[in-house]
């Protein structure tokens, strides 16, 4: 998947997550959400991750220009992420 590398794609996996189709039908926020579940040690690098992925942007532009709004759904989402 474009924007994940492997790492990010293996905790995807671990979490049933195994297609872009998949990762799209959930979005991002519910994505990180299972990888959080799944037990893994995820951090916000790999929601920003996700939504590039989808969107085709770098994390980077995510984290600068879509920070905000993934955080509100991540507090709406009730996951209790670590901000960092």
């Amino acid at each position: 998947m474009a924007n994940l590398g492997p790492k990010s794609a293996a905790i995807l996996a671990a979490a049933g997550i195994h297609s872009l189709d998949h990762l799209t039908m959930l979005g991002s926020v519910a994505a990180f959400a299972m990888a959080k579940r799944s037990g893994a040690r995820v951090s916000l690098n790999l929601l920003w991750a996700i939504e590039g992925a989808l969107t085709g942007e770098s994390w980077q532009t995510v984290a600068r220009e879509h920070r905000a709004s993934l955080l509100l759904a991540l507090d709406s989402y009730g996951t209790g992420a670590q901000r960092e």
